[in-house]
């Protein structure tokens, strides 16, 4: 899994208007290639009279998944610009529609390259790019007497606390960056001398600053 990657947060949407034609850009993160999917064909039924719906998403660890549609403007003036957008950002796991409203004003092959460019940033603004990091569930088991160390240690060094329970003991379940979960595990040990009870649990994205 990647530690960090650039995406967005939800879905979302934002209109421009250039020469009369209106574009609206739609964005938003998927998890597979069968959601980017979803996504573009939910666009198309929500804009079943538009002049054309282009679109493209980027899926992958390694970004292995690319397509583009231009459907139905000139080859290469709206799937690939909206596409060089989502690369040239960064972003992964990420899927984008443009809807385009014919204004009467032809726009040419350098016009509708901007025009769809432009409407993908518009998308990925209303939509919102975040860093997501890769943290590790970490569930700290301790009596009460240490508790109160604990807490501010961990507060501290700004850790992230997932939750803490109150039982018979606390369970504090924190989140160190996957990275780091060992060291964190190790600073725990020496910080309770040695008597909290520390489990690893499953991996998890967090919005990075968050």
């Amino acid at each position: 899994m990647l530690h960090k990657y650039k995406t967005l947060r939800r879905e979302g949407e934002q209109e421009i208007v250039i020469r009369k034609s209106r574009f609206i850009g739609y964005g938003t993160p998927v998890a597979s290639e069968e959601e980017a999917i979803a996504f573009v064909d939910k666009i198309k039924k929500l804009h079943k009279q538009a002049t054309h719906n282009c679109s493209a998403y980027v899926v992958g660890e390694r970004d292995e998944i690319q397509k583009a549609s231009d459907d139905g403007e000139p080859s290469g003036t709206a799937g690939k610009p909206i596409l060089e957008v989502i690369k040239n950002q960064g972003l992964k796991n990420v899927a984008i529609v443009v809807t385009r409203y014919f204004g009467g004003i032809m726009l040419g092959a350098g016009g509708l390259i901007r025009a769809y460019a432009d409407g993908a940033v518009a998308a990925i603004e209303a939509a919102e790019a975040i860093v997501n990091v890769l943290h590790r569930e970490v569930a700290v088991d301790v009596d009460y007497t240490w508790y109160g160390k604990l807490e501010n240690e961990l507060h501290a060094r700004a850790y992230r606390v997932d939750n803490t329970e109150f039982t018979d003991r606390v369970t504090v379940t924190c989140l160190p960056i996957e990275s780091e979960a060992d060291a964190f595990i190790a600073w725990v040990t020496d910080l309770t001398q040695g008597q909290a009870v520390i489990v690893k649990g499953e991996t998890v994205y967090r919005i990075e600053g968050e």
